[in-house]
C-alpha cells in the first residue's frame, strides 16, 4: 500500500467545496475552492495518494458530495481513499468498483465490525478503518460521539477482521496548526502489522518528520498544505 512514507494530501469536502475544519467542530471549516481543482493541483505538485472525505457524509451519514469524488476519479490517475458517509458493505463495494483504492470506515466499523471482513473479502486490503481519538477515546458520527474504545485495542481487532490499514486522527490537535503527538501514534504502530496513517496537527516538516520517525506509513496533511506552511514537494523531500 505505501512502498516508502507517503504525504498524502487531504480534499476534504462540504457543500461541493474543499474545507478544512478545527478540531473537526462544523462551523469552524475555511473553504479552499473546487475539488477537482483542488485534487488536480495536488497531483501536479507530485501526490501519488489523496484522501478524500465527504464531510456532509460524516456529519450525516450520505454522501452528499458523490458528483465531486467521482469527478476527482475522472480527473486524477493516482491511488485515491475515501472516507465519510460509507455505513454498508454494498456502498463501499460500489465505490471500489466504480475505481476508488480504499474506503475509509469509521462509524460503520464501530458498529457493525464485520463490515471489514464483508468488504476485505471481495476486496483485500482496501479496508482501511479511521480510528479518530479525542481525549484518547475513539469517536464516530463526524467526531460527536464517544465510543469508550482504546484506539489500540481496536486496531489489533480490525487488523483481525481483515484491515488492509488504520487511519489515526488525534482529533484533540486537528487543524489548529499546534503540532503533532507522537506518543498516541506509536502506540498504534507498536500494537498492529497493517500501516498506521497518522493525521492531525501537522504544521510544519518536523511535525512530518515525527510522525515519520513514530514509524507511521503515511501523513494526511490539509490545513498547513492549504495555507502553504510548507510544500507537498518540501515535506516528501522532508522524509526522503
Amino acid at each position: 500500500m505505501f512502498e516508502q512514507f507517503a504525504v498524502v494530501p487531504a480534499v476534504d469536502m462540504q457543500d461541493g467545496q474543499v474545507v478544512q475544519l478545527v478540531g473537526g467542530e462544523r462551523g469552524t471549516g475555511k473553504q479552499y475552492g473546487d475539488p477537482v481543482e483542488a485534487a488536480e493541483r495536488w497531483v501536479e505538485a507530485g501526490a501519488d495518494t489523496l484522501h478524500l472525505v465527504d464531510l456532509d457524509g460524516a456529519f450525516e451519514g450520505e454522501r452528499a458530495n458523490a458528483p465531486a469524488v467521482e469527478a476527482i476519479v475522472e480527473a486524477v490517475d493516482v491511488d485515491l481513499q475515501l472516507g465519510g458517509g460509507i455505513r454498508t458493505a454494498a456502498d463501499a463495494v460500489d465505490l471500489l468498483d466504480r475505481g476508488l483504492d480504499r474506503v475509509i470506515l469509521g462509524t460503520a466499523a464501530v458498529e457493525t465490525p464485520d463490515i471489514v471482513a464483508d468488504i476485505s473479502a471481495e476486496y483485500p486490503g482496501s479496508v482501511m478503518v479511521s480510528l479518530d481519538a479525542k481525549g484518547g477515546e475513539v469517536v464516530v458520527s463526524g467526531w460527536t460521539e464517544g465510543t469508550g474504545l482504546d484506539p489500540a485495542e481496536a486496531a489489533v481487532r480490525y487488523e483481525e477482521l481483515g484491515a488492509g490499514a488504520i487511519l489515526f486522527t488525534d482529533v484533540d490537535v486537528e487543524g489548529q496548526l499546534e503540532g503533532v503527538r507522537r506518543a498516541p501514534v506509536e502506540r498504534l504502530v507498536d500494537a498492529v502489522d497493517i500501516p498506521v496513517v497518522a493525521s492531525g496537527g501537522v504544521a510544519t516538516l518536523d511535525d512530518v518528520r515525527a510522525l515519520a520517525d513514530a514509524g507511521a506509513a503515511a501523513v494526511v496533511v490539509g490545513t498547513a498544505l492549504y495555507e502553504g506552511r510548507f510544500t507537498l514537494r518540501e515535506a516528501m523531500a522532508a522524509v526522503q
